[in-house]
């Protein structure tokens, strides 16, 4: 299983947003080119990902002066896996067609190690589900026992400086 660009900088990219916004659904907007300044993305790259995630109801559009985007809900109510699929990543760490019940061998038969990597993605599935856009600011990662980098300051305070 790859994850890809599309779902890494879509989730840098809301990372961003909700530090900007503080987290809150009805902050004043950002644009792209400021996000895409501080993430060092690609603007027409942020165009295409922030259609997809406009389309799965997690950022809303201003246009005109002063417009961009902000969070469609509060992003504690957001979660790293919203994000990814919004934007058409996959999360499978087979290579079987989805739900089709034909294996990734020539004959259709289930490889051995299918099982495995079925079950690798469904704990990476269950990870990203279970982290918020809001504890990926504040460093708040299931299994980081308290180690943070930055001196212990959440992305929001480092942000605010």
């Amino acid at each position: 299983m790859k994850l890809g660009t599309r779902g890494r900088y879509a989730v840098m990219a809301m990372a961003e947003l909700a530090m900007r916004t503080g987290g809150a659904s009805e902050a004043e907007p950002v644009t792209l080119a400021e996000i895409a300044a501080r993430q060092d993305i690609s603007q027409s790259y942020l165009e295409q990902l922030f259609g997809r995630l406009r389309r799965a109801g997690l950022v809303r559009s201003a246009r005109g002066p002063g417009g961009g985007y902000r969070l469609a809900r509060p992003a504690a109510e957001l979660t790293i896996a919203d994000i990814v699929l919004a934007v058409d990543e996959n999360l499978r760490a087979t290579r079987c067609p989805p739900g089709s019940g034909k294996g990734c061998m020539r004959d259709e038969r289930r490889c051995v190690t299918h099982d495995l990597w079925e079950e690798l993605g469904t704990h990476i599935r269950d990870f990203l589900d279970a982290v918020s856009l809001e504890d990926v600011c504040a460093r708040r990662l299931p299994g980081m026992s308290g180690r943070l980098s930055g001196g212990g300051r959440g992305l929001m305070e480092q942000a605010a400086e």
